[in-house]
């Protein structure tokens, strides 16, 4: 416990500002392990220099033996090891990090995990679900769906499907599953059908909170531009769209306050016949 407080206190006293777009470096701690990500080499030097700095003052060295150098990319590169300050670092092509490979070219090598025949396919699925689908879609409910990027997403899943459940036997031939015979097998329950869910919720949220709140102003914001010419680009409020494939009409009366204050999204009911 002792050595977790003097490891966060080393990493509040670094410069992290920003945010995971913008900033340039990352630093993920866990017990003893430390991953320094950065966008350039010298913001990599300078971070690891600062992080030795700071931990000879509470008297923590880093061994030099067990740490490694890894540059990714999709270029062929030259093996070069990094001198910071006369400390050499080896690179290397891929290392382990709390139980996961990494490699220098951005591949997972654990994929490996989801064609082995030692775990049920119901684990496989639960695992994709917790760990692969909530990393993908991160953030999605503000997400403008573009068709190539529909396509990209199932064509993702679809591979990762394939990895699952793994070829079929037909007329003494293998042969993989169609994209139709893997829909069956999730339910149609596809990313791109959880993205227009979550998107669907984030809208009824925004329906709900106050109007002083930032996001509502943002959403009821008129710009004070014109569009350019030429095919107006979609729209995250076009998401109406997916309301009018779900039946549901005049969705706007269809939020009404409860006696709590708050909205509710429910179907108008069709009116009854009297005989």
């Amino acid at each position: 416990m002792l050595f977790n407080l003097i490891v966060d206190t080393i990493l509040m006293k670094m410069d992290l500002r920003g945010n995971i777009s913008t900033r340039l470096r990352q630093l993920m701690a866990y017990a003893d392990n430390i991953l320094i990500t950065a966008r350039t080499k010298q913001s990599l030097m300078d971070t690891f220099q600062e992080l030795k700095n700071y931990s000879l003052e509470v008297g923590l060295t880093i061994n030099k033996k067990k740490t490694k150098y890894l540059k990714c990319t999709r270029k062929d590169i030259k093996t070069e090891n990094l001198n910071i300050n006369s400390s050499y670092i080896e690179q290397v092509k891929q290392y382990k990090y709390l139980g996961s490979i990494i490699n220098d070219n951005n591949s997972n090598l654990n994929l490996k995990f989801f064609k082995s025949k030692l775990v049920t396919r119901s684990s496989k699925l639960k695992l994709c679900r917790m760990m692969i689908k909530p990393i993908v879609t991160y953030a999605s409910e503000t997400w403008v769906l573009k068709e190539n990027t529909i396509q990209k997403l199932l064509v993702f899943e679809r591979k990762t499907l394939r990895g699952i459940f793994g070829p079929m036997k037909e007329n003494q031939t293998w042969r993989i599953k169609t994209n139709e015979e893997l829909d069956k097998l999730i339910k149609y329950e596809n990313i791109v059908n959880y993205i227009k869910a979550q998107r669907l919720s984030w809208f009824g949220h925004i329906q709900r909170i106050l109007d002083t709140r930032t996001a509502k102003k943002i959403f009821k914001w008129n710009p004070l531009t014109k569009r350019p010419k030429g095919r107006p680009k979609n729209r995250w409020e076009d998401i109406i769209q997916d309301f009018s494939q779900m039946k549901i009409k005049n969705w706007i009366t269809v939020f009404r306050i409860e006696q709590n204050g708050r909205f509710s999204l429910r179907r108008p009911k069709s009116p009854t016949t009297k005989g």
